[in-house]
């Protein structure tokens, strides 16, 4: 869960709450999901769901990436 938390911290950074909203928000919304399911101690789908978070997050680190990179300069 440490690694979807540093993916989207990371994200955040490059500006995807503004270049890459959905993706951002979905991995946000699948970290929630993981630490309520961990809370429950349903152990394997909070694994799953903090994959997927991390995943989005690296989604939308690569958005914002390619956003910044058609922009002129």
């Amino acid at each position: 869960m440490s690694d979807a938390r540093q993916a989207i911290a990371v994200a955040r950074q490059a500006g995807a709450a503004q270049l890459a909203p959905d993706d951002l928000r979905a991995a946000e919304t699948f970290l929630d999901s993981a630490q309520q399911k961990l809370s429950r101690r349903a152990y394997s789908q909070a694994r799953s769901d903090a994959v997927a978070a991390k995943n989005r997050a690296i989604d939308a680190l690569n958005n914002s990436e390619n956003v910044n990179q058609d922009e002129p300069r």
